[in-house]
């Protein structure tokens, strides 16, 4: 494991430095805990800052599970699902971009049987440039539903 984290903190650094995102940590606009029973788990409207009165547009992502039932090494796993993540511009005029959306479910996902948007960190020094939307990945565990972490990064 230490490896593993050694070897991803590696290939970050050559992106962005340590140090740039010990410095600029973000604003985490919404999150949704895996527990919580009265929110929509498959979409996410955020104040992408804590500026009220609201300088910018609300950010909006929607996440739509994909049947894939044909995964290799699933097929005891019961549904087996993939995912869509969209950037909704909730306005007139806006607009509705893909951000992701599986063609096949990458072996290091294992069996996921569903999703739910946790997340939305946002990240701003005079606008608004870049997200991170954290999606929990539903897969099942020992004694109930085991939940692991991905994100979709994007720049405004």
């Amino acid at each position: 494991l230490d490896a593993v984290r050694l070897q991803a903190r590696q290939k970050g650094e050559s992106i962005v430095s340590q140090a740039e995102l010990d410095a600029n940590r973000g604003i985490t606009a919404g999150f949704n805990p895996v527990t919580e029973l009265s929110a929509d788990p498959h979409r996410m409207a955020v104040n992408p800052r804590p500026i009220f009165t609201p300088v910018d547009p609300p950010l909006e992502f929607r996440l739509d599970e994909l049947g894939m039932n044909n995964t290799d090494g699933c097929e005891s796993q019961g549904e087996i699902n993939g995912f869509r993540l969209l950037r909704i511009e909730a306005q007139d005029g806006g607009t509705t971009k893909l951000l992701h959306e599986d063609k096949a479910i990458p072996k290091s996902r294992g069996c996921p049987n569903g999703y739910r948007i946790g997340a939305v960190q946002t990240f701003s020094m005079d606008s608004l440039s870049a997200y991170a939307v954290l999606i929990a990945v539903r897969q099942y565990g020992f004694e109930g539903p085991d939940f692991r972490w991905i994100a979709v990064t994007g720049r405004l």
